[in-house]
């Protein structure tokens, strides 16, 4: 018995768009590590400045 190929699979699997929720939380985990970058690097810079 041959095993099915990945690619075919792929392709039989129907396009399902994301959910209004979905795209919500996307957006603020996104809004939340973009912030959460910005007060390491605020931090970092403040109290570990580098020689200079």
């Amino acid at each position: 018995m041959e095993q099915p190929k990945i690619g075919e699979e792929l392709q039989k699997i129907p396009y399902e768009p994301l959910l209004p929720i979905e795209m919500k939380l996307i957006r603020w985990s996104l809004g939340l590590g973009v912030a959460l970058m910005a007060v390491l690097i605020f931090i970092s810079y403040t109290y570990f400045p580098a020689g200079g």
